[in-house]
């Protein structure tokens, strides 16, 4: 034998790597991407559906008193404030949801409990910090209420 060997063509061997280091990047990603947890859509989604129609009442019910409604995001205090309407302020009940898109196990549900004035401040310091959807659902005057804000909950360097 001859020092040094011959080289051979290494297109075949370099094509072949190719295709198993590819075929192995395509089964880590489909293992990957099963693993994740996917929260994009509520466990009742096809009873909320059905219930589509209610909601969509409530919304239009709503819609001549949004102008007197309003949610609040106070950073510095870490608090949400919900205001609703004058006219409505007596014998209400109902419940501020805070919704998180991205994960539905850190959904939060409050009653609603307005003071005088007609609002409810809520602590959100224990909260992510991150996009929420605030949804405020009342009963009020034999009718039901829907409204909803989005919240960035942002932490203050004292946070």
């Amino acid at each position: 034998m001859k020092w040094p060997p011959k080289i051979q063509n290494l297109w075949p061997a370099g094509l072949i790597l190719f295709f198993i280091l590819f075929i192995a990047f395509i089964a880590g990603f489909v293992v990957f991407a099963s693993r994740q947890k996917m929260d994009l859509v509520r466990p009742d989604y096809y009873d909320q559906e059905i219930r589509f129609q209610q909601q969509i009442d409530r919304v239009q019910r709503t819609a001549p008193v949004l102008a007197d409604a309003d949610i609040g995001y106070d950073r510095a205090a870490g608090l949400v404030t919900v205001r609703l309407p004058s006219v409505q302020r007596h014998d209400i009940s109902g419940t501020v949801s805070f919704y998180r898109p991205s994960d539905a196990s850190l959904d939060s549900q409050v009653a609603l409990g307005l003071d005088p004035a007609g609002s409810q401040s809520v602590s959100v310091r224990a909260m992510r910090a991150g996009l929420w959807r605030v949804r405020v659902q009342w009963k009020a005057a034999g009718g039901e209420y829907y409204f909803e804000r989005q919240i960035v909950i942002e932490r203050t360097a004292s946070s």
